[in-house]
């Protein structure tokens, strides 16, 4: 087992709670604020939402205490963490960028980056791969 934890959360079948309701569960549960501490991005092509927590917190206890929770099981969501990875996919690529850029990009601690080992450029879909020496660069 990993000594890190993710400190991100999914929220799978959440179409039947709107987004604001689940971040208010969220609140409720954690006891943490929404945008201070923790936030949600929600993909509803795929009924997932994605807990990102800035504060640091055991997200392992949060996910139990989530499937315990009266309103999550109504709801039928389930909570699991988010496996940490070291490859991230940016989209939305203008064409006239080169590897070179989008490596000094992602490396800049600024930007949230680390060390970069790997970038794979998809001009066809405006997209890059970027694979981080280190999962915590991919913030």
């Amino acid at each position: 087992k990993s000594t890190e934890t993710s400190p991100l959360v999914v929220f799978e079948n959440i179409q039947g709670c709107s987004p604001k309701c689940l971040r208010m569960l969220l609140e409720n549960i954690s006891g943490l604020a929404v945008d201070d501490d923790f936030t949600v991005e929600v993909i509803p092509e795929i009924n997932v939402a994605v807990a990102t927590f800035i504060k640091s917190i055991d997200t392992e206890e949060l996910v139990k205490k989530c499937l315990q929770n009266k309103r999550i099981k109504e709801f039928k969501i389930t909570a699991r963490l988010l496996e940490l990875t070291q490859s991230i996919k940016a989209e939305n690529i203008p064409a006239s960028i080169s590897t070179d850029y989008i490596t000094i990009y992602f490396e800049s601690v600024r930007n949230g980056g680390g060390p970069v080992s790997d970038v794979q450029l998809f001009p066809e879909e405006n997209s890059a791969i970027i694979t981080f020496c280190d999962h915590r660069g991919n913030t």
